[in-house]
């Protein structure tokens, strides 16, 4: 469950039976797929544009990476992307940004 507030986008989670909520970073990743043709690059932007919480994105299909921004988490972003592309999935660098403060 994801929903906005004031302070940001949050992530709830349930840990031993309580429910806390866990802060979604602004931040880039950037990951590595394997993008043999057009088609898996046109599935690949697809996917990503329907995903609320990343702001902008970048296909680099030469070197086969992806870099995503937005308010989210890597691992969650990761994991979302293995399966639906049913690919492996590499995070090879995240950057966490301060948001302007």
């Amino acid at each position: 469950m994801c929903f906005s507030s004031l302070f940001g986008c949050f992530r709830s989670c349930k840990v031993g039976g309580e429910q806390s909520y866990m802060l979604a970073k602004v931040c880039c990743i950037t990951m590595r797929i394997n993008l043999d043709c057009d088609s898996c690059c046109r599935k690949l932007r697809r996917i990503l544009l329907n995903m609320k919480e990343i702001e902008t994105h970048l296909i680099d299909r030469p070197h086969n990476r992806v870099t995503i921004c937005g308010k989210l988490r890597p691992s969650d972003v990761a994991i979302k992307l293995r399966k639906k592309m049913n690919r492996r999935v590499e995070i090879l660098e995240i950057q966490e940004l301060d948001g302007g403060e």
